[in-house]
C-alpha cells in the first residue's frame, strides 16, 4: 500500500532550520550562538544581516568564513540577504551573495529574485509576498527550490498554495516540487521602514544613530498603555511582542504537507528552543510539556499562535489547529 505523500514526509522527519539573528549583536555573541547551533538538531542555517546596511560588527567575509564553518560541521547553510535595499553598496552586496556559487541564497526582496533568476536554486524567503498559488507558480519560473511563507498565512492557506498532493514545482530543469518552509517560533518581523525606530526614540537621527540597537539584544519592547506587551523595536523593524509558536500544531502541519520548520533566533536558551521542536516533531515527545517549557523560556510578550488558525496573530491557543485552519475543541 502506498503512504500518502504527507506521511511519508513526516516519516522522514520534521527538518528544522535557524533562522537569520534579526537583532543587532556582537562578534563574540554571534560566534558562542552559532557553535552552539553547530551543535544542535538544526539541520539548516540561514546567516547574515537582513535588517540594517548600518550594523557593521561581520563584514560580508565573516559571514562566508562563518558559513563555511557551519557547512564543515554538516549544515546546509543559507545566506540571507537584505530585506530593504536603500543604497548602492546594499546593491553590491546582494550582487556580490547572488554571484558567489558557493551557497544558496534567500531572496527577500525582487531585486533579490531578480539578481538570483537564472542563477541556481534559491530561496524565496518570507517577505517576498506570495499570497497565492499563482504567485509562487510565477516566481517558480525563475529557479526557486523553497519558499518561506508569508508569516501571516494559516497553515490552511499555506498548505492550499503548495499542497503536498500537487506541489508547484521549480522551473529548473529537474523541475523538483518547490519545498514549504514555514515560520514556527519567534517574535514576528511584521513592517521594515526607511526610518530607524530605535535611533527616534533615544531622539537620534538614524545616520548617527550610535547603534544604540545593539544594546537590545531582543529588540525594545513596546507596551500600550494599559501595560500589556504590543510591539518590539529593532532598528528599522517592527516585530511582534509575543513569540509565534507552532509546538503543538504537528498534525496540523502533517495535514497540510508542511515538514520544514524556521526558528527565529533569541539572545537567550535558544538551544533549548531547538530541543523542544526537535523533540516534538521528531522524537515523539508530548507537545504540552514543550509547550509550558517554551513558555517559560520565550522572551517578554508570551506565546502566540493566531495566524496559524486564521485568527488574530497575538491569539494563544494551546489547543491544535483543524485541517480547515480552525482551532479545535
Amino acid at each position: 500500500m502506498t503512504m500518502p505523500a504527507q506521511d511519508a514526509a513526516a516519516a522522514a522527519g520534521f527538518q528544522l532550520a535557524v533562522g537569520p539573528v534579526t537583532y543587532y549583536w556582537t562578534r563574540a555573541t554571534l560566534t558562542e550562538f552559532y557553535a552552539a547551533v553547530a551543535d544542535s538538531a538544526a539541520q539548516t542555517v540561514y546567516l547574515g544581516e537582513t535588517v540594517c546596511s548600518r550594523r557593521r560588527e561581520m563584514k560580508a567575509e565573516d559571514w562566508f568564513d562563518l558559513a563555511r564553518d557551519l557547512a564543515a560541521a554538516g549544515k546546509d547553510v543559507v545566506l540571507s540577504a537584505q530585506v530593504l535595499v536603500e543604497s548602492e553598496s546594499d546593491l553590491r552586496l546582494l550582487r556580490r551573495l547572488a554571484e558567489n556559487g558557493e551557497f544558496r541564497v534567500e531572496a527577500n526582496d525582487a531585486a533579490a529574485v531578480r539578481l538570483l533568476a537564472g542563477r541556481g536554486p534559491f530561496v524565496l524567503g518570507p517577505h517576498v509576498n506570495i499570497y497565492n498559488r499563482d504567485a509562487l507558480r510565477e516566481y517558480a519560473e525563475l529557479g526557486p527550490t523553497r519558499w518561506v511563507a508569508p508569516l501571516e498565512l494559516s497553515i490552511a492557506a499555506v498548505a492550499a498554495i503548495n499542497p503536498a498532493t500537487d506541489p508547484v514545482l521549480s522551473g529548473t530543469e529537474a523541475s523538483a516540487p518547490i519545498e514549504t518552509e514555514i515560520f514556527a517560533f519567534g517574535r514576528m518581523p511584521l513592517a521594515f521602514s526607511a526610518r530607524c525606530f530605535t535611533a527616534r526614540h533615544y531622539h537620534l537621527q538614524k545616520d548617527d544613530c550610535g547603534f544604540r540597537c545593539i544594546e537590545h539584544a531582543d529588540g525594545l519592547l513596546l507596551t500600550s498603555r494599559e501595560g500589556e506587551p504590543f510591539l518590539a523595536m529593532n532598528g528599522i523593524q517592527t516585530q511582534s511582542a509575543g513569540s509565534h509558536c507552532l509546538i503543538g500544531e504537528r498534525d496540523a502541519l502533517v495535514r497540510a504537507g508542511i515538514t520544514r520548520l524556521r526558528l527565529s533566533p533569541q539572545s537567550r536558551d535558544f538551544a533549548a528552543i531547538v530541543r523542544c521542536f526537535d523533540g516534538v516533531f521528531n522524537r515523539g515527545e508530548p507537545a504540552t510539556e514543550a509547550a509550558a517549557i517554551l513558555d517559560q523560556l520565550c522572551l517578554p510578550g508570551g506565546l502566540v499562535n493566531g495566524y496559524a488558525a486564521g485568527l488574530p496573530g497575538k491569539d494563544w491557543s494551546p489547543l491544535a489547529v483543524t485541517g480547515n485552519g480552525r482551532v479545535s475543541a
